[in-house]
């Protein structure tokens, strides 16, 4: 079964949209002015307003995330950040080296989503045969 993406339901489908182009630098589709959508690299965000769950009663609550954290592997945590700092309004972790290896920088969305840039550490060279 693949995984097809995760879909943020927000009261202002724009100013998120908005958001994570300038976070990924990729344009969202539009298929309707309640729903946006950006792909890349395998899964999907999807953007919504409550009108596109109204079915679903009041099971979801718009920026009342507490447990999720969207993130965007990316080469260069630090220079992604710097590109993006003048924006950030909520920075939880500046560009930091997790205990596992991983640069990681964290920050809020402005619906209060958990953002996370991040890079794995780079393979350590091979050996040679022969070498101890």
């Amino acid at each position: 079964m693949p995984f097809a993406s995760i879909r943020i339901i927000t009261d202002d489908v724009d100013r998120l949209a908005a958001f994570y182009e300038r976070v990924t630098g990729l344009t969202a589709v539009r298929p309707a002015p309640v729903f946006a959508q950006i792909g890349g690299g395998g899964a999907t965000l999807a953007i919504a307003s409550p009108a596109t769950v109204a079915m679903l009663g009041d099971t979801l609550l718009a920026a009342s995330n507490r447990s999720i954290i969207v993130e965007f592997e990316v080469a260069d945590v630090d220079a992604e950040f710097a590109r993006l700092e003048s924006e950030l309004t909520d920075v939880v972790l500046p560009p930091s080296t997790m205990p596992w290896g991983n640069r990681s920088a964290l920050f809020h969305d402005p619906d209060g989503n958990l953002v996370n840039l991040f890079s794995r550490p780079a393979a350590p060279p091979a050996r040679a045969s022969g070498d101890a």
